[in-house]
């Protein structure tokens, strides 16, 4: 019987974060990528509650979310993160991050150690410098005008951006649904407090030369907890390169490559998303945070 996904929000600080929930068992937080909102992860939900409290926030200027003149940095983020974990009453979780949603997850285990079970990276931010050129250059200055432009024309290219995607299809070119996936997010950003966020949350992790923000320093730490990656063979926005330096400074973490998959592995392909998924926590034990230990790991040369 598959449960139900009830939409929900709480007031945190002043600022109303919206959610999805469902399900009960052992938590799960799914955390989105910049653009999108907790419905990304609307095939997967319904199968991963089946076994668990599945936890999907919009995050603070995204969705249904409030998008305040605020803090959107990823390490604002992995705070909102926190404090709605605990207005629910959820004190340990599997962290579960898609792209900016990863670097989101990486900054929660680095900051609040004791209370990440576990952390699934999906094509994620945060590995690298290197990144899709729409998205660097959003960042440039203008970009708020282009934003509105598109947001104004936005019945005429989700047109010309379906045509695409088809064209794409028939053609064997699966990168024209990330295209169109990626347009989407773009054009529904229809009002300005909404493009407003999109560009500060953008612009505290990126510039004109790529990512900003890395946790490669710090990435040897997660092998204190068990670590999934999951990437897209085909990713045009993070290259599946990225997930070489995991496999390079976490010789623990499991790595899945989707062939075939874009950016959004969990959208190509959602039942075999579940499934890997499924057997990870299946046949991991949620870490146990011990700050001796973690003492010595920041102490190491």
């Amino acid at each position: 019987m598959t449960a139900e996904v009830v939409r929900d929000s709480r007031v945190v600080h002043g600022h109303r974060r919206a959610f999805l929930r469902a399900g009960s068992g052992p938590p799960i937080l799914l955390v989105h990528g910049i653009g999108n909102n907790a419905q990304t992860w609307a095939s997967v939900v319904g199968p991963l509650a089946e076994n668990h409290t599945v936890i999907a926030p919009d995050l603070l200027g995204h969705g249904d979310s409030d998008k305040p003149r605020g803090d959107y940095s990823i390490a604002g983020y992995a705070n909102g993160m926190r404090d709605l974990l605990s207005v629910l009453d959820i004190e340990q979780v599997t962290v579960v991050g898609h792209s900016l949603g990863g670097g989101v997850a990486l900054q929660f285990a680095y900051q609040f150690p004791e209370r990440c079970q576990r952390l699934v990276l999906v094509g994620s931010g945060g590995l690298g410098s290197e990144l899709s050129a729409t998205l660097r250059a959003a960042t440039l200055p203008g970009a708020e005008l282009v934003l509105t432009a598109l947001a104004g024309a936005s019945g005429v290219l989700r047109t010309a951006l379906r045509g695409v995607e088809e064209l794409g299809r028939l053609a064997g070119w699966k990168q024209a649904h990330d295209l169109a996936e990626a347009g989407e997010a773009l054009l529904g950003l229809r009002d300005i407090e909404a493009r407003r966020a999109f560009l500060r949350t953008l612009r505290s992790s990126v510039d004109a030369r790529g990512q900003t923000v890395s946790a490669l320093d710090r990435l040897y730490l997660a092998n204190a907890i068990p670590m999934l990656v999951i990437w897209g063979s085909r990713d045009p926005i993070v290259p599946i390169s990225h997930a070489d330096a995991v496999r390079e400074l976490v010789p623990t973490a499991r790595v899945e490559v989707f062939d075939g998959a874009g950016h959004w592995p969990h959208v190509d392909d959602p039942e075999r998303f579940c499934r890997v998924l499924a057997e990870f926590l299946r046949d991991t034990e949620p870490a146990a945070h011990d700050r001796d230990s973690w003492r010595a790991l920041l102490a190491e040369d």
